[in-house]
């Protein structure tokens, strides 16, 4: 019975995998080698399955690699694909600085408060994350509450709206949290007699700081980073809602190209795209993980 269960908890998960990432990915895989057509669906070769096996080698002899190959000459795509990994890395950077001060700050406060203090850095994911995002439409459109406090203030109106700022802005402030609890779960676990041992040994506080503290929290920075990083470059909603046309992210091509173009092959091609390009740091986060729970 034990053996059986077993079996049974490891078949559950690779069933999982199987049917919601592998064979999903295997359509995505098939439609980026495929050609796009005036047609329902709009690609072919389309699979006959009265053929039967035939149909369906037949269907993939067909396949080929053009589509990927009209990516690398399309400025569009490379700028597209560059800008994601810039802004997402932009952000990732900025979280970093304002994530890890947090952590910090809450791993130091007294144990009665941490509990609050992390349920306020969680508190914004009991919001609907669309309406988070269209409340910063309302405060950084032209006559929204920004320019209406600076105003107040008599300081000049800021354009903030439909350009990269407020891009950087709507990522920063959504993955916060993905920075910061990682951060504090390994800076709240630190042994305090560390610090406590190299004060004693004539470090100042800043010392044992960058000796001791840091370098023992870079997994949790490494895990919050990665975690920030791989959502980010195929976002969609914040830049579409919050940049302008001119701000390009992979996330916007791969929407306009599957509803608005039709051409379910491009949009195809631009995911595996993506997702090649993610998997160094999907493996970097799942050795991270491996290790922290060693």
């Amino acid at each position: 019975m034990r053996r059986s269960g077993s079996s049974l908890a490891a078949l559950l998960p690779l069933l999982w995998l199987a049917v919601f990432f592998a064979f999903p990915f295997m359509l995505v895989a098939k439609l980026s080698l495929s050609d796009a057509a005036l047609a329902m669906p709009p690609y072919t070769p389309r699979i006959d399955w009265s053929l039967g096996l035939a149909g369906l080698r037949a269907s993939f002899s067909d396949l080929d690699g053009e589509t990927y190959t009209r990516l690398t000459k399309d400025g569009l795509y490379i700028a597209a694909y560059l800008s994601s990994l810039r802004l997402a890395g932009i952000g990732t950077a900025i979280l970093l600085l304002i994530g890890y001060p947090i952590a910090y700050g809450i791993s130091r406060c007294p144990p009665s408060l941490r509990l609050a203090l992390v349920m306020a850095v969680i508190l914004p994911f009991w919001t609907s994350f669309l309406i988070r995002i269209y409340a910063w439409i309302a405060i950084l459109k032209p006559a929204g509450v920004l320019n209406t406090a600076l105003h107040a203030l008599g300081l000049p109106a800021v354009d903030i709206l439909n350009t990269e700022t407020a891009v950087l802005l709507g990522l920063v402030y959504a993955y916060l949290p993905f920075m910061v609890l990682p951060l504090y779960a390994v800076l709240e676990r630190q042994d305090d007699r560390l610090i406590e041992a190299a004060q004693d040994l004539g470090a100042t506080p800043l010392s044992a700081f960058w000796r001791i503290t840091f370098p023992l929290s870079l997994p949790g920075a490494a895990a919050g980073a990665l975690l920030c990083f791989i959502p980010m470059a195929g976002e969609f909603v914040i830049p579409d809602l919050l940049g302008g046309s001119e701000t390009l992210m992979l996330g916007r091509v791969i929407w306009t190209e599957f509803f608005a173009n039709r051409d379910w092959p491009a949009a195809s091609a631009v995911a595996i795209v993506l997702l090649a390009t993610l998997v160094i740091p999907i493996l970097v986060l799942e050795r991270q993980q491996a290790r922290v729970l060693r």
